[in-house]
């Protein structure tokens, strides 16, 4: 009996965690001419044609010639729609915001649909601010506070300036900071022989760590050693931090507090979503414009992933046409696994006799909506990509299954689905474990399915017992 094993899970073996279910997710396994690789490439398996067309969209993206479009996954569950939508982000890299939700989100109690969609779409848009910052930076010599009589009252000192002296690689600095300086130091607990970051315009105090020329100070060692900073103690650098509008949008919602009866009651109750004025997303847009012109800012358009996209009404499908269509706009990718069904939102009570059962359209989408979309269908898997997708899972979790118990578990892929093969695998290693071995044999999965059925057979025992009951009555 031919045995697979996982990965090893020893110190020298190469063990892969699966955190969540597309963890394994690395890409869309592409070569440099566009073509799908075999095998298990970056985690995807099958789906050849479908990697492809996402690989031309991959394209258009970097381009900058998707404005206006998406880009819609149809195919049946468990074909990898999300798989391939995590693919293009991941494609994308890490500094493109990624934003997936899904159809049923948008119905809220507390906050508006329309106002649900924009906020996703905002959190899909990134803005990368680059800003050029006087700093002192090196490490601490001197630290001298210099105390002065309290000019408020004839009892005690006040602090009237501190005296700092940094020193790098390349010379020493004395500066005379402002007394709120020292507040700050004080807070950041430095000390003479610490490496720290001041910021010239703003004074804002930063340590990072603790000078390497002290690092035998101890036995037990629990500080950060930093090297000596090269350069000047006075430099000029550029600073960039990623920012989604979103977050400027939620920064200039949220009210900064006050004395106020209304303020109170506001910081109270904060934890309720709040709605964002269209006015305020209006302002904020100008900013950013003007910082875009000024070219102290870029705009990075970001992936929103609406998945089960069906599930969304008329109204949300008129909105995304217009969002579609602004000029400040993500790349929208659209997943469902519907065909001919009913736009939710059409269906209307006309009175008796009226019959209305509202506007059919493919997947489910208004056909002036569909036409904007690149549509990218997902085949289901033949046999041979069930029985990898099966050993890569075996893999992942570090089983050992018998060849023939894989063999079962690709029948019942094929016959049942997917899912319902992979779910069977971890109650037939618990049970196997019960059992004292190490693998998982045929008689532990025959165990699973009496303990556990699929969706095809629950529903048929449900059927043939309605019609039993029936012919009783």
């Amino acid at each position: 009996m031919k045995v697979t094993q996982g990965a090893s899970s020893g110190p020298s073996g190469s063990r892969e965690s699966r955190v969540a279910t597309h963890s394994h997710i690395k890409g869309l396994g592409l070569g440099e001419d566009g073509t799908a690789l075999t095998g298990t490439a970056q985690g995807f398996i099958g789906q050849r044609q479908a990697r492809e067309a996402c690989g031309l969209v991959l394209d258009l993206i970097r381009l900058k010639k998707f404005a206006g479009r998406a880009l819609l996954l149809a195919g049946g569950p468990g074909t990898g729609k999300t798989a391939l939508a995590l693919g293009i982000a991941h494609e994308l890299g890490q500094k493109v915001p990624f934003c997936p939700m899904v159809g049923s989100e948008v119905y809220s109690s507390e906050v508006k649909k329309t106002e649900v969609l924009m906020e996703n779409f905002r959190r899909a848009i990134g803005l990368r601010v680059r800003e050029i910052k006087e700093v002192y930076e090196g490490e601490i010599t001197e630290l001298t506070p210099t105390e002065t009589e309290n000019p408020l009252s004839g009892y005690g000192k006040t602090i009237s300036h501190v005296v700092i002296a940094l020193k790098t690689v390349k010379g020493t600095k004395q500066l005379r900071l402002d007394p709120s300086v020292y507040e700050s130091i004080m807070k950041e607990r430095v000390s003479i022989g610490d490496v720290v970051y001041i910021e010239a315009n703003t004074g804002a105090v930063k340590r990072v760590g603790r000078s390497d020329a002290y690092a035998t100070e101890f036995d037990l060692e629990a500080e950060e050693y930093v090297p000596l900073p090269k350069g000047e103690v006075h430099k000029r650098k550029e600073v960039v931090q990623d920012v989604t509008l979103h977050d400027l949008d939620m920064a200039n919602a949220k009210p900064q507090g006050g004395q106020d009866i209304m303020s109170v009651v506001g910081q109270l109750v904060k934890g309720r979503r709040t709605e964002v004025t269209d006015k305020l997303r209006g302002e904020i847009n100008r900013v950013v414009d003007r910082y875009i012109e000024q070219g102290l800012a870029e705009l990075v358009p970001g992936v929103l992933f609406i998945d089960e996209v069906h599930m969304l009404d008329i109204e949300c499908f008129t909105y995304l046409n217009r969002a579609l269509e602004s000029t400040i706009s993500p790349h929208v990718i659209l997943a469902t696994n519907r065909g001919n069904c009913v736009v939710r939102g059409t269906e209307y009570d006309g009175g008796a006799g009226s019959g209305s059962q509202g506007i059919v359209a493919p997947h489910g989408i208004p056909l002036d909506l569909l036409d904007r979309c690149m549509i990218v269908r997902t085949a289901p898997y033949d046999r041979d990509e069930i029985r990898e997708v099966l050993r890569l899972r075996t893999k992942t979790e570090s089983l050992v299954i018998a060849e023939d118990a894989l063999e079962k578990l690709t029948d019942d892929g094929m016959q049942s689905s997917l899912r319902y093969a992979l779910q069977l695998l971890t109650p037939a290693s618990i049970l196997a474990r019960v059992s004292g071995r190490s693998q998982v044999s045929l008689a532990d999965l025959e165990e699973s399915h009496s303990l556990f059925i699929d969706a095809r057979t629950s529903a048929h025992n449900l059927v043939s017992g309605s019609l039993r009951a029936s012919k009783m009555i």
